[in-house]
């Protein structure tokens, strides 16, 4: 019994750990890579170095996009930030 009242303490602080910074995170990836496996010709992203550039062929682990009309590069999927939305 003595035990048990001993270990609840931890046991209630990695169930708080779990809920407030694990679990969101892997939500947070789960959506990311949904985000990143949607991605279709013709969507606008941001890299991670901060890059707007536009879609231009899919492949498997990889996106061809067009930086402006003269310059195609090739990048991983991981490396798309996010989905870019006109502000205007």
């Amino acid at each position: 019994m003595e035990l048990i009242s001993q270990l609840l303490p931890f046991v209630f602080l990695i169930a708080i750990m779990y809920f407030v910074i694990i679990r969101p995170q892997q939500q947070e990836a789960k959506r990311l890579q949904a985000m990143r496996d949607e991605l279709k010709k013709g969507d606008k992203v941001v890299t991670n170095g901060g890059f707007i550039v536009t879609v231009n062929k899919v492949e498997e682990g990889f996106l061809s996009v067009k930086m402006n009309d003269d310059v195609i590069v090739k990048i991983t999927k991981d490396s798309v930030a996010r989905k870019y939305e006109d502000e205007a």
